[in-house]
């Protein structure tokens, strides 16, 4: 199976090292390491791990604690392909969509991110949902008001999301994760360019708008 670890470490020779020890001690795999952010002596990077099935997300957690001045942020599932471009090969596949461009994006979406599932709605009221990937809830939790820029943000129930309005179209994208840490900013941002490229292909707002009108 394959998992996602989000960990603080210090930013010094030899710390990643000791990581990979651990990890390997584990039985895991590393397929892919993303910086996600470094300063001030520390760094913070996200893991994919090819790991045997039933390994403990806790254990390993815990084994990684032994790494001095190690902070674990999250450990959680994650169905990304490691190693490939993936946001390239959705985008290749949304130009030849169809009318199922927008679905296909929002079907994509918690593939690319590690996350739940994502789901759509309009801005206008009263709003309703669009269309969803198979993961989301019956009752998707949608903004009161679409957001200027994609904002991530963490809800009551402890439900982490981004919110991203979608303003060509008159919608607002959700993306959420229940497992794992709040989203990063930088995927707040890879998010935001995946949505920058969409809305600017040539057919996109008649494609969505045909889909549109097939589900009033």
């Amino acid at each position: 199976m394959l998992l996602r670890l989000r960990i603080a470490l210090p930013d010094r020779p030899g710390a990643l090292g000791q990581i990979t020890r651990v990890l390997g001690v584990a039985g895991t795999d590393i397929t892919q390491v993303t910086v996600l952010e470094r300063g001030g002596g520390r760094a913070l990077d996200d893991f994919t791990l090819f790991c045997p099935d039933g390994t403990s997300k806790e254990a390993l957690a815990k084994s990684l604690l032994s790494v001095p001045g190690v902070t674990v942020e999250g450990v959680w599932t994650t169905r990304e392909a490691p190693g490939t471009y993936p946001e390239l090969e959705i985008l290749k596949y949304i130009t030849t969509a169809g009318d199922r461009a927008l679905s296909t994006l929002i079907d994509s979406m918690p593939v690319l991110f590690s996350a739940d599932w994502a789901a759509a709605g309009t801005d206008k009221e009263p709003r309703s949902l669009v269309y969803s990937s198979w993961r989301a809830p019956a009752d998707v939790p949608l903004p009161e008001a679409a957001p200027p820029r994609p904002v991530a943000s963490t809800l009551e129930s402890g439900l982490h999301i981004i919110a991203a309005p979608l303003p060509p179209l008159a919608l607002t994208l959700m993306l959420a994760r229940s497992e794992g840490p709040a989203f990063h900013r930088m995927e707040v941002h890879r998010l935001t360019r995946i949505l920058e490229i969409f809305l600017t292909l040539p057919s996109t707002e008649r494609m969505v708008a045909r889909q549109l009108r097939r589900g009033e």
